[in-house]
């Protein structure tokens, strides 16, 4: 685990920028640059494209922080000023997908535009995205691993392992696109192996609580299952299901 390590970037006067905020609205804008060149080329509206990625940016944070503030009530409740300090950190990835498609869906239907589609563009912006956020969770010490005896640090390195399964979801997500495939296939092969690699590997070695005590060693530094690790079959049988459907649609 790396320590000491400052959150702040930059300071103008009463100003502060944070690594936390910094890295996020850059993974947004790498998110919005990618999603209106690549939807422009595909025949889309420039400005039906700039205003879905403006509704989606809203309804991801707000999804993002609203779930995040839920299942941490306990902290908040007793800090309600925190609740609007996003720069802080504390954004749930599942709520921010969440938001941003409920944001955005009865846009895309009004106008009659093929939400598979146009959620295929979205996934360089949400791998990338994940690599930097969990970047930006090192300098707000954030997303911890457990404590582990047998591992060469004292913590596992979650935020790194986060990264790392963004850059994996990244680079298959750019090997998937090289094949034919249905409308909407990226979207929910991207939601399936997240999901995977985040129930297997990220959640079992983060310090979440436990809330089905089925296995924790402290040796090892593991723990089943937190939350997102009961929800994650769910996740993984729906997306399945969708990928079967928009594979070759």
């Amino acid at each position: 685990m790396l320590v000491d390590l400052n959150p702040i970037l930059l300071e103008f006067g009463p100003f502060t920028v944070r690594w936390y905020g910094f890295l996020m609205a850059l993974s947004m804008g790498i998110g919005a640059y990618y999603f209106l060149k690549h939807g422009k080329r595909q025949g889309f509206d420039e400005d039906f494209l700039l205003n879905l990625a403006i509704l989606a940016l809203i309804g991801g944070v707000v999804g993002a922080r609203f779930i995040f503030v839920i299942t941490n009530w306990g902290y908040f409740s007793a800090y309600p000023t925190e609740i609007i300090r996003i720069d802080h950190g504390g954004l749930s990835y599942h709520g921010g997908l969440l938001g941003g498609v409920l944001a955005t869906l009865p846009y895309i239907r009004k106008k009659k535009a093929s939400f598979g589609a146009l959620a295929d563009l979205t996934i360089p912006g949400l791998t990338v995205g994940y690599i930097l956020v969990r970047i930006a969770n090192i300098f707000n010490q954030e997303v911890l691993g457990r404590e582990t005896i047998f591992f060469a640090f004292d913590r596992h390195p979650a935020q790194i392992y986060g990264s790392l399964i963004g850059l994996t979801l990244l680079l298959l997500h750019n090997y998937l696109a090289r094949k034919e495939h249905g409308p909407g296939y990226l979207f929910w092969s991207f939601l399936f192996y997240y999901s995977l690699l985040r129930g297997v590997v990220e959640e079992t070695v983060r310090e979440n609580p436990i809330y089905l005590n089925v296995f924790v060693s402290d040796y090892w530094g593991v723990g089943f299952f937190t939350l997102t690790q009961l929800i994650t079959p769910a996740l993984m049988l729906f997306a399945y299901w969708m990928m079967r459907k928009t594979k070759s649609a």
